[in-house]
C-alpha cells in the first residue's frame, strides 16, 4: 500500500513527487513513455523563472535529478485504469495493480490531430507533430507549419534554421503567440506566413509528402503549395481516459482550486486539467498544490482507519 501514486513524469508529476518525498510519503510515480512529457522535446524555454534560455530536455533533466535525488521512486509502466475500493484507489497498470490511498493525475496531453485527408497516412512520411524531434530530416528542403499560437510560432523559428524555406500557415488573421515569438517570427526571413487559410488536405508522392491543399476562409478558394514536411500545432487533446472522474467537454479533468477532483482522494495537475494556462510555470504550480492536498488526504485517511 502505497501514500501517493503520482501517474505522469512531467513538470507536474516531478514537482508533486518532490513535494511529496519533503513530506516522506510513501511514493512511486509511474511513467509510460519518458519522463520529462511534452515539453522534454522542446527546443528552447525562455519564460521559466531562473533559466533565461534552456532547452526542455535540459530542465527536465534537472527536474528529474531533483526527485530522484530525494528518493523518489519511478517506474515505467502503462496505466489502464483507476478504480476505488472501500476508499483505497486500486491502480491497473501493465505489470499489475497497485494499491494506494491517493492519486495526483499528471497525465498531460498530446497533440491534437486535424484529420484532414493524407494527415494519417503520411504521419511518419513527413507529417510530424514535433520539430525538435523530426526538424532535422528537413535540412535545407521547405516545410509547413500549420497553427497561430506559441508553439506553431516557437517550432516555425527553430525550423527556420534548418529548412531553406518555412510556411507557416493559420485560419485567423491574427497569430495568438506571444508577441516576443511573433516579432522574432516576423524578423525570419526565410519564414511566410499564410493568415486566415485552413489545411484541407496534404498530397504524396512516392509514399512521402509532396504539397498541401490550403482554403482561403475569405475567399473559398483554394491553392496548392509545394512542401516536403508538414509540422502540425493547432492544440492538444488530454490524457484522461484512465480516470473515471468529472471531464469538461474536452475531455480535460475538472478540479477545484486543492486541484482534487469529485473523486475523494484522486488529484490532477497540469495540462490533463482544466487550466487556463498550459505551461511548465503553472504545471510546477499545480503540482505543488495537488501534493499539499495529498498530504493532508493521507494524513485524514490515516486518522480515519485508526479510529475505525
Amino acid at each position: 500500500m502505497f501514500d501517493l501514486v503520482i501517474i505522469g513524469g512531467g513538470p507536474a508529476g516531478l514537482t508533486a513527487g518532490i513535494y511529496a518525498q519533503r513530506a516522506r510519503l510513501k511514493t512511486v510515480l509511474l511513467e509510460k513513455q519518458m519522463v520529462g512529457g511534452q515539453i522534454a522535446v522542446s527546443d528552447v524555454i525562455e519564460n521559466y523563472p531562473g533559466f533565461p534560455s534552456i532547452s526542455g530536455a535540459g530542465l527536465m533533466e534537472k527536474f528529474e535529478e531533483h526527485a530522484r535525488g530525494l528518493g523518489l521512486e519511478i517506474r515505467f509502466t502503462d496505466v489502464m485504469n483507476i478504480t476505488v475500493e472501500n476508499e483505497v484507489k486500486v491502480i491497473k497498470t501493465s505489470d499489475g495493480e497497485i494499491r494506494t490511498k491517493a492519486v495526483i493525475i499528471a497525465t498531460g496531453a498530446k497533440p491534437k490531430r486535424l484529420g484532414v485527408p493524407g494527415e494519417k497516412e503520411l504521419t511518419g512520411k513527413g507529417v510530424s507533430y514535433c520539430a525538435t524531434c523530426d526538424g532535422p530530416f528537413f535540412r535545407n528542403l521547405k516545410v509547413m507549419v500549420v497553427g497561430g499560437g506559441d508553439t506553431a510560432v516557437k517550432e516555425a523559428v527553430y525550423l527556420s534554421r534548418l529548412a531553406a524555406k518555412v510556411y507557416i500557415v493559420h485560419r485567423r488573421d491574427k497569430f495568438r503567440a506571444e508577441k516576443m515569438h511573433q516579432e522574432k517570427m516576423e524578423a525570419t526571413a526565410n519564414i511566410e506566413m499564410i493568415t486566415s487559410h485552413v489545411l484541407k488536405e496534404i498530397k504524396s508522392e512516392n509514399n512521402l509528402v509532396k504539397s498541401v491543399v490550403l482554403q482561403d476562409i475569405k475567399s473559398c478558394e483554394m491553392r496548392e503549395i509545394e512542401t516536403e514536411g508538414v509540422f502540425i500545432f493547432v492544440g492538444i487533446n488530454p490524457t484522461t481516459d484512465l480516470a473515471d472522474v468529472d471531464k469538461t467537454d474536452g475531455g480535460f479533468i475538472k478540479t477545484a482550486p486543492d486541484m482534487s477532483t469529485s473523486v475523494p482522494g484522486i488529484f490532477a495537475a497540469g495540462d490533463c486539467r482544466n487550466t487556463p494556462l498550459l505551461q511548465v510555470a503553472t504545471a510546477v504550480g499545480d503540482g505543488a498544490i495537488a501534493a499539499g492536498s495529498a498530504i493532508e488526504y493521507v494524513e485524514e485517511f490515516e486518522a480515519r482507519v485508526k479510529k475505525v
